[in-house]
């Protein structure tokens, strides 16, 4: 069984593929911030679609693939690379147009799309093995050790900016990850900056 998350107008052959609207194609109208109905799945794909979640949506998200896949099954997420936007975007001495306009990019970046949360390479690894996963590996657009993962990206592409990947893409596996101790602090200071609004 392979489930494709929060796939909207873009089906996958093959897939289950899943949404909260009912556009065409979509196999299963589902709010996925709430329990997958699936067990021993083999392959869980997201692209562009973590980063519309809120924080403790998308840990919960997490947590929920790991439940839902089998042992050996995979996580493949593919998501904007914050650490390519800040790279791309913003520089430490400008002149004040320059300043204005790079603050207008970062903020379209974050908010332009409806993204609630954007993740450098390190945040969601750490996110990841928080949520049980044992195994967490970058992959290359459209690149994958798993033949059924290959080739799945539809989104548009950028060239890397300072080596930095435009789209950052991970695949999770395996059982018994936990979360470094470094994530807990600020992830903390996160929820109470989001509570106090």
């Amino acid at each position: 069984m392979k489930l494709q998350l929060g796939c909207g107008p873009l089906a996958l052959p093959g897939w289950i593929n899943i949404d909260n609207q009912p556009y065409d194609g979509v196999d299963r109208v589902l709010d996925v911030t709430q329990e997958l109905p699936y067990d021993d799945v083999r392959f869980i794909f997201a692209e562009h679609f973590i980063e519309h979640l809120a924080l403790d949506d998308a840990t919960a998200l997490l947590r929920d693939c790991r439940r839902a896949l089998a042992h050996d099954g995979v996580l493949r997420l593919s998501t904007p690379n914050l650490d390519w936007v800040w790279a791309s975007h913003y520089k430490r001495v400008m002149t004040p147009q320059e300043a204005v306009l790079a603050c207008f990019a970062i903020n379209r970046a974050f908010r332009g799309w409806g993204h609630q949360f954007l993740y450098n390479e390190t945040t969601l690894t750490s996110l990841l093995r928080d949520a049980g996963f044992a195994r967490v590996v970058r992959c290359e657009y459209g690149a994958s050790e798993h033949e059924e993962l290959r080739g799945l990206e539809r989104h548009e592409w950028q060239p890397d900016f300072d080596g930095l990947p435009h789209i950052l893409i991970l695949e999770a596996s395996g059982r018994g990850g936990s979360a470094p101790e470094y994530l807990e602090e600020p992830r903390a200071m996160f929820r109470r900056d989001a509570a106090a609004k």
